[in-house]
């Protein structure tokens, strides 16, 4: 299927009553900021970022060790980032898709894909038992195919996958359409085993509470300047106060990084999503979907889309796109040509829903690296660390990124800290104005492709060679 590029004028009244702003935050039961730190402090652990790898970080780290003093620090409010905009796809994978893992480290394949199911087990198990209240559905994902060289691709990785514990299921047309009726899809690639869906910001508010009941220190409004190094502390400067800390963890996502060498190794990429107003019953029948599976559509530049609690769709994804000189702001989180566009694909996917509104719009940065999964350090002789580069599967396996972050500040050797995947960074971007030629030149490469039956030009053979590329 190749999806327009611009909308029908119809398609438009759809977005008239849009409000800009994430879904999931638009919740009542948002909690009232904490106060902002405004004096010098002492902490164990400072950790920097409250999104979901550093609310997990705060929260392993302190129920490991209760006598462990942590503060944890966030520069707006708990989820207002990525944790608060991301369509609540909670993946088991902790590369970004398993044949991303082939591609870079095919000796850890197993290894990867069991840490990867158990760290999702493990997040089940623990909202179980903290009595977070987030809607966690273990449903899994269809992966849909609309052009027939996709079904070839999704098909073959059934067997590929098998002998790694991956237990995806082909559905031909039929058994798809069953299963969520559109008109475009010729099959699909199901995993029930290893995604779940969840409202992410509510996930975050309830390791926030979870946090604070251990005895984390939140300071929230408290955006950090700088660290400093002074005799084997570090100082974590503050908009008005510091931290004198023995460790720090970054989980700073695709903001600019405190360590300014890392500033080479990732880019803020934007994502747009709507959500549409309640289905009717009448119109909810016309698509099924009464699993309430994820879904995403197997092009190189893919909608990912799912229903939430109270019978809205969830649509996201298609365009990733990057401001030039690392922009990032909150200018850029509204994209009326965007949200036009992914309007428009909605009603391709489901003709049926004709008529339907958008409720919210919204869009967030992503911190895009080149191999498309995390990547971790050390700094101040390995007292401060850092996780980054999720590249947009961060609500599962930001949890997997904090345990490794806490084994490296604390000196552990363990399984994680061996991995060839711990151990290695990605290729870092080039410099602008090269930056914005190249990440440019590879979306117009990957929308081509996807417009000639998958056919990869010369630049993107060249960039699959290094195991380089970009996503949305």
């Amino acid at each position: 299927m190749v999806f327009p590029r611009y909308p029908r004028p119809e398609t438009l009244k759809s977005l008239t009553d849009t409000v800009m702003t994430p879904f999931w935050l638009d919740d009542p039961q948002r909690p009232q900021p904490t106060s902002a730190l405004t004096d010098t402090i002492n902490a164990d652990l400072v950790v920097i970022g409250a999104g979901f790898t550093g609310l997990w970080t705060a929260y392993l780290a302190k129920e490991a060790d209760s006598s462990l003093d942590v503060a944890l620090l966030e520069a707006e409010e708990v989820a207002i980032g990525a944790s608060g905009r991301n369509g609540g796809f909670v993946a088991a994978s902790l590369t970004h898709g398993f044949e991303n893992v082939r591609n870079h480290w095919p000796k850890e394949l197993s290894t990867l894909t069991a840490m990867g199911q158990a760290n999702l087990d493990e997040i089940e198990v623990t909202v179980k038992r903290l009595e977070i209240d987030c809607d966690f559905l273990r449903s899994g994902e269809l992966l849909v195919a609309l052009e027939p060289y996709q079904e070839v691709e999704l098909h073959n990785q059934v067997e590929q996958s098998a002998a790694f514990d991956e237990k995806f299921v082909w559905l031909d047309q039929r058994q798809t359409r069953s299963m969520v009726n559109s008109p475009l899809y010729l099959g699909g690639l199901y995993n029930q085993k290893g995604v779940a869906l969840v409202n992410p910001a509510q996930l975050a508010w309830g390791l926030r509470r979870a946090c604070l009941k251990l005895g984390v220190r939140l300071y929230e409004s408290t955006p950090v300047l700088s660290l400093e190094e002074e005799d084997k502390v570090i100082k974590v400067n503050t908009a008005y106060g510091h931290v004198q800390a023995k460790r720090v963890a970054i989980a700073t996502n695709a903001f600019p990084p405190l360590i300014k060498q890392l500033r080479r190794y990732i880019v803020p990429v934007y994502d747009y999503a709507l959500v549409t107003e309640p289905l009717s019953s009448h119109k909810r029948a016309s698509i099924g979907w009464q699993g309430r599976q994820g879904l995403s559509d197997s092009g190189n530049q893919f909608h990912y889309y799912r229903t939430t609690l109270d019978g809205r769709i969830l649509w996201g994804g298609y365009d990733a796109v990057y401001y030039r000189n690392n922009g990032i702001g909150k200018h850029l989180e509204i994209n009326n040509e965007v949200f036009s566009r992914l309007a428009e694909h909605f009603f391709l996917n489901f003709p049926q829903l004709e008529g339907l509104r958008f409720t919210h719009a919204w869009g967030g940065a992503i911190d895009t690296c080149s191999r498309f999964s995390q990547f971790w350090g050390t700094t101040h002789a390995g007292r401060t660390t850092y996780a980054l580069g999720f590249t947009g599967l961060g609500v599962g396996s930001s949890r997997f990124g904090a345990m490794v972050m806490l084994d490296l500040l604390y000196g552990r050797k363990t399984e994680r800290t061996e991995l060839e995947m711990v151990r290695s960074k990605p290729y870092p971007f080039p410099p602008e104005p090269f930056r914005s030629a190249v990440i440019n030149l590879t979306r117009q490469a990957m929308d081509k492709a996807d417009r000639n039956q998958g056919r990869r030009n010369l630049w993107l053979k060249m960039l699959d060679s290094f195991g380089l590329g970009f996503d949305s």
